[in-house]
């Protein structure tokens, strides 16, 4: 499964992106900011610890976390959520528990693009990311 570890994966394409954004709670303007934006995203392992990596122009984030483990994330649009992120297979599945609303990413690694599913309520956000050249 670490076949998907130290790459880079870039945004290519999103779906219903602005949608899920304004189900979160997002304000418009972080709404249009975020919209503009292709992240690069990168997981890493070290010791039992994943840190995921998401770069843009907009923010940055990390997070560090162990599988199965509920960990406190800030997202990247200002919320504060209870997280936990597990793998089944080639998915990493991730549960943000907020105030608002709870959320469920499933990231799907393949070897040429990691395609992350993003839902709340009855939305359904897909993204497909790019594995960027080393």
């Amino acid at each position: 499964m670490a076949h998907f570890l130290n790459k880079k994966y870039k945004l290519e394409s999103s779906d219903k992106f602005d949608e899920y954004m304004k189900a979160i709670g997002v304000s418009l303007i972080t709404r249009k900011m975020g919209a503009a934006v292709s992240p690069t995203v990168e997981v890493t392992e070290k010791d039992g610890e994943y840190t995921m990596k998401t770069s843009s122009t907009f923010k940055n984030q990390e997070i560090k976390f162990k599988l199965g483990q509920e960990f406190d994330e800030e997202t990247p649009d200002g919320r504060t959520v209870k997280s936990t992120i597990t793998l089944d297979g080639n998915k990493m599945i991730h549960i943000q528990k907020g105030d608002n609303k709870d959320t469920v990413i499933e990231r799907e690694f393949g070897p040429e693009e990691m395609k992350a599913i993003m839902k709340v309520d009855d939305i359904v956000c897909t993204r497909i990311y790019k594995v960027q050249p080393e």
